[in-house]
């Protein structure tokens, strides 16, 4: 029995023995691993500013605006910026952006335009662009419809030890793809990423951001707004006694007619909690005291920014009136929570694509949900809509049962068609000398038949623009959070993103695009794969923690914690502040922040339908069919704010009159999409087909059935 504990002590002592030399080992390893980092580490020996100027050297030899087709979409890259052009309904802009692959970072100066009716994209190279950047923001001018400016961004050396913001300010003329830097005279905004830009009239509006230093991160709450006509920035300073909105980053800001609405956001936040719920597993590690902690906030609030024009007699280079005016909480919000959820501007409402919700478990780790869920946030009403693809509904379902109307137009169509393909048909023959159709030989009409028509010229065209069949799935595109979202003709493109799983990031590289109007489907226009993670030696640490717990089971948990190492933060540049953040820092974050986080404000607005008097679109109809049956209405709502606004209508030409009034009915139409679409779904799981009045089916003309054709065209 003796020899029995012996051999078993013995056996315990190697083992031990064993462990400690392993640990020595991976002491030794770390230690050289910290030394070289120490040694290649960029926080002090790399001058960014030299890095810029050579960047800038490096540009200034191109010597003009050049435009080239590449074979391939952009490299992928996160923290862009991309926009529907407002020169050309057939292009998307995209500019800047980095890419991190887990050791090194890699930022992109190239504009480059997506051609969406050739499926073809186009770098831009110019003399005279930005410098390499992500994290900038940019919007299109209001009354300036044909510019697009850029402001600020982040740049950093490539093993992300320094950064730098930028403060520049730019306009792109999206037609000649011509940047030209603004400088202006007097107070301009500082530096940052993060922010947000919108416009209204002749203002370009910035606000919010944060600043990134060695020793903090700042979230800023300054508004500014750049007079496109007079080329000055006013800072707007609210009353002290003015709500307005707290210090924050990656929100949503939209244009409106009277302003601009802005709705939640990210920050972190100053809380004090007990330093002993800090220590690990909630092992005594302070008796008593408090704690400074940096909390992340996920903004849900909603604020309208009302601007007044100056007076007419005002001096020149005076400021608009602009007041921060809260509103209620949006109703029918997402949930749970997310932040890096996009918005994009459609039709008086924000299109949401994704976000993250982060669920703190401990100090060492972060569990993580993603999401890939749509949602209209109609400004007006402030209450989000879901939104779901559906399949596209049969012809027969689509124009209704016994539609007899609909048959109808169809054979008008197809008769008038048949009837000019045999005139052209005659005429081909008699070209061709022959006494008829009949005596003529087929392969020279259709020869003829075919140049007639000019359809050779048009296939060799056809061929040249041909655009490729794309996949068109009925799922939504791979969760992710701050996507690049902009809509272009009604359809939303979705570009880009960002997914972690554990500690390792993926920058999505792939684009879709959804029609906003049908939603039949999520279109891919491309999609790539990419592996060249590099893993830090910190997971590799991990890899073997986990196979010594697996062989082992008598690890201390003393050294267990000292096996724990700080993991370097592989997030967007705005969430590597958040990640970095969680370490501890006890600077401050944000101007006038709360010493604790205070509780988002929880009140649901009511879910009540105002009733406008205005004409209100039906199920199935399409906005033409919507305009026909209501213009005249929608003329006599447009005369009346004409003569509201001092205009006499019989100043403007009939076209001028119906035109407007059809932007009016169209605004109606998308402002009722989504209830109209719920109340589409409900009839159809019921089956009822469209509902006609009385009095519009009376004045049909005996088109028999129960609705209209081409209600869905």
């Amino acid at each position: 029995m003796a020899k029995d504990k012996k051999g078993k002590s013995e056996s315990k002592k190697a083992k031990l023995a064993e462990k400690k030399q392993k640990q020595e080992k991976k002491a030794e390893k770390k230690a050289k691993v910290k030394s070289a980092k120490i040694e290649g580490s960029d926080a002090e020996d790399v001058d960014l500013d030299a890095v810029l100027e050579e960047y800038k050297k490096q540009q200034e030899q191109f010597l003009k605006v050049t435009e080239n087709v590449v074979d391939e979409p952009p490299r992928a890259r996160a923290a862009s910026t991309l926009m529907a052009s407002p020169s050309n309904s057939n292009q998307l802009l995209l500019f800047g952006g980095e890419y991190f692959n887990g050791a090194l970072a890699t930022f992109f100066n190239d504009l480059m335009v997506y051609y969406i009716d050739r499926d073809e994209w186009r770098c831009v190279t110019s003399p005279n662009a930005p410098l390499p950047r992500s994290g900038h923001a940019w919007t299109r001018g209001g009354n300036d419809s044909t510019g697009v400016y850029l402001f600020g961004g982040e740049f950093s050396s490539p093993k992300q030890g320094t950064f730098y913001h930028y403060n520049d300010f730019w306009r792109l003329d999206p037609s000649t793809r011509e940047w030209a830097r603004i400088e202006t005279k007097g107070k301009t905004p500082p530096a940052r990423s993060g922010h947000r830009m919108t416009y209204y009239k002749n203002y370009i509006i910035l606000f919010g951001g944060f600043q990134d230093t060695a020793n903090q991160t700042k979230y800023l709450q300054d508004l500014w707004l750049y007079d496109t006509q007079n080329f000055v920035w006013h800072s707007i300073t609210p009353p002290a006694a003015q709500l307005k909105p707290d210090a924050r980053s990656s929100f949503t800001f939209l244009p409106h007619d009277q302003g601009a609405v802005l709705y939640g956001g990210y920050s972190r936040v100053k809380a004090t909690v007990a330093a002993g719920k800090q220590t690990k597993q909630g092992g005594g590690g302070g008796a008593g005291g408090s704690k400074n902690i940096l909390k992340p906030m996920v903004h849900q609030d909603c604020f309208f920014l009302r601007i007044t024009q100056p007076p007419a007699d005002a001096p020149p280079n005076t400021g608009p009136t602009v007041r921060w005016e809260k509103r209620k909480k949006p109703a029918n919000t997402p949930n749970p929570t997310r932040a890096g959820a996009t918005m994009a501007y459609h039709k008086g409402r924000g299109i949401m694509f994704g976000g993250v919700h982060d669920v703190e478990e401990s100090e060492e780790g972060m569990e993580s949900e993603f999401f890939n869920q749509l949602f209209a946030w109609n400004i007006e009403r402030n209450r989000f809509f879901p939104m779901a693809l559906k399949k596209a509904r049969a012809p027969g379902k689509k124009n209704g049962a016994g539609n007899g109307e609909g048959r109808e137009r169809v054979g008008r169509r197809d008769r008038a068609r048949q009837n000019e393909e045999e005139l052209l048909r005659q005429l081909a023959a008699l070209q061709a000398g022959a006494k008829g159709v009949d005596g003529a030989d087929e392969m020279e009409i259709d020869a003829l038949l075919k140049k007639q028509r000019g359809e050779e010229e048009e296939e060799e065209k056809d061929e040249k623009r041909k655009v490729r069949d794309m996949p068109v799935s009925m799922e939504m595109p791979h969760p992710r959070f701050n996507a690049q979202l902009a809509v272009q003709d009604d359809v939303l493109y979705i570009y880009g993103g960002t997914f972690e799983k554990g500690d390792r990031e993926f920058t999505l590289d792939d684009m879709y695009a959804i029609d906003l109007g049908k939603m039949d489907g999520c279109k891919e226009i491309f999609k790539r794969e990419g592996d060249d993670w590099i893993e830090s030696e910190d997971e590799d640490d991990d890899e073997e923690d986990d196979e010594d717990e697996d062989s082992d089971e008598e690890a201390d948990d003393e050294e267990d914690a000292m096996e724990v190492d700080d993991k370097k933060a592989k997030y967007t540049p705005s969430d590597r502040k958040k990640k970095k953040a969680k370490a501890g820092e006890e600077t401050p974050v944000a101007e006038n922040a709360p010493i604790a986080a205070a509780p988002e404000e929880e009140e649901e607005s009511e879910e009540t339908r105002v009733d406008d008097g205005l004409p209100h679109p039906r199920p199935f109809e399409s906005r033409r069919d919507f305009f026909q049956r209501t213009s005249a209405e929608w003329q006599e709502i447009l005369m009346t704010n004409l003569r509201w606004k001092g205009i006499q209508p019989e100043s403007l030409a009939v076209k001028e009159i119906k035109t407007k009034a059809f932007e009016l009915s169209e605004e109606k139409w998308w402002d009722c999409r989504e209830e109209i679409t719920a109340l589409e779904d409900e009839q159809e799981a019921a089956g009822i087909g469209e509902v006609v009045s009385l009095a519009d089916k009376a004045g049909a003309g005996g088109g028999g059935g129960s609705g209209g054709a081409g209600r869905r065209r």
